[in-house]
């Protein structure tokens, strides 16, 4: 993995060096071939990976900019916008992918982005607000760990309902599982606390049960978990934060398989947090300490990272949370660098899920990385 983030740091600074070249007007450094994208794995490979756009306020519903032109204002420095995003913490999307819906921890607010309408929208006076959910009819849940529970609030922004039990330590994901009336809450507890655990509400706030089998490292029990989703099956997948592991479990509660391990080898991760599916059941999962994506397939191979610590547009700073549309485009908080950052699966379909090792694109691209590293 340090390999990785070296060859990332290289590439980044190739295109900044371009881009510094172009703007000099130096005639013998033309613009690199894919300028204008920036793309993961990197050229020749296929591209998986493309960066789409930066939000960072209400000023971007107006504008839907080009990478180039992104780092082009990057590098000038833009002055700070009403409702800038401080602290991005939680993200939701609609089923239409037409808003975006982000908890700001900073601001104690919910910001709401409507990309097709232009306009944006705050939901005030949360208490230290993290996790978001949506259930079919937009209504909106809010993980507010200042008051342990979850508030519920409609396509108006009123608050409709507010669910607690005397049993949360300090909830943070959440996640629904429509098709069976339940919510998943992560109660990512504290050092002094005896059980880490997701607790298992009904949609009327009844609490119906949990899992976790006491803090720990073993299978089907936790240490800080964070983030939640549920896939289309009714599988839940629980970011394991400081087990550095994705644990999944079946609607019954059943542990099935864990994604990932503690390290800095190819599909290890530092600190997960958000975790999201794609269209073809690929689990994505933010890393806050490596500053990546991981995509996994569901045999738990690890299939590309996407990322890596930096300040330009594309790259991250201790992301949190991470959502994917129906279209496949996916939501990265990026919480450092005080943005949401967009991105679009390309050039991929199911078949692109399943490894095979004669022509593994992992070792294509940890060639790329090594015959980087070794100039």
């Amino acid at each position: 993995m340090r390999a990785q983030r070296r060859f990332w740091g290289k590439a980044v600074g190739l295109a900044i060096g371009g881009l510094l070249a172009i703007l000099s007007g130096c005639a013998t450094a033309p613009p690199p071939a894919e300028q204008g994208r920036l793309v993961w794995p990197p050229p020749p490979l296929t591209a998986r990976i493309e960066f789409v756009r930066s939000v960072t306020s209400e000023a971007d519903l107006g504008r839907e900019t080009t990478f180039f032109q992104r780092l082009l204002n990057f590098l000038s420095g833009e002055k700070p916008t009403p409702n800038r995003i401080v602290e991005p913490m939680g993200l939701a999307v609609s089923d239409d992918g037409q808003r975006l819906y982000v908890s700001d921890f900073a601001h104690s607010a919910v910001f709401v982005f409507d990309f097709p309408a232009k306009a944006f929208a705050r939901i005030e006076g949360l208490a230290r607000p993290v996790g978001l959910a949506l259930d079919a009819q937009e209504n909106l849940y809010v993980v507010e760990q200042g008051k342990r529970g979850v508030s519920v609030f409609n396509r108006q922004g009123e608050r409709i309902r507010f669910i607690t039990d005397p049993g949360i330590e300090r909830p943070t994901g959440i996640a629904l599982d429509r098709a069976r009336g339940r919510i998943y809450l992560a109660d990512t507890g504290h050092t002094q606390s005896k059980e880490h655990t997701v607790k298992i509400f009904d949609l009327q706030g009844t609490l119906t049960g949990k899992l976790g089998h006491g803090k720990g490292g073993g299978s089907g029990q936790f240490m800080f978990p964070t983030y939640l989703t549920v896939d289309g099956e009714g599988n839940l997948y629980v970011a394991d934060t400081l087990n550095a592991r994705v644990q999944k479990f079946d609607p019954g509660g059943r542990y099935l398989k864990t994604f990932g391990q503690g390290g800095d080898c190819w599909g290890c991760f530092d600190k997960p947090k958000g975790v999201a599916l794609d269209g073809f059941g690929n689990v994505y999962v933010a890393d806050a300490g490596w500053s990546n994506v991981q995509i996994f397939n569901q045999r738990g191979q690890t299939l590309l990272f996407f990322g890596g610590r930096g300040p330009i547009p594309g790259m991250l700073k201790n992301p949190s949370a991470v959502a994917i549309d129906k279209q496949n485009r996916i939501y990265v908080a990026d919480y450092l660098n005080h943005r949401i950052e967009v991105y679009q699966l390309v050039n991929t379909t199911a078949a692109d899920s399943l490894l095979n090792p004669s022509t593994d694109s992992r070792k294509e691209v940890l060639h790329t990385i090594g015959r980087n590293d070794a100039k």
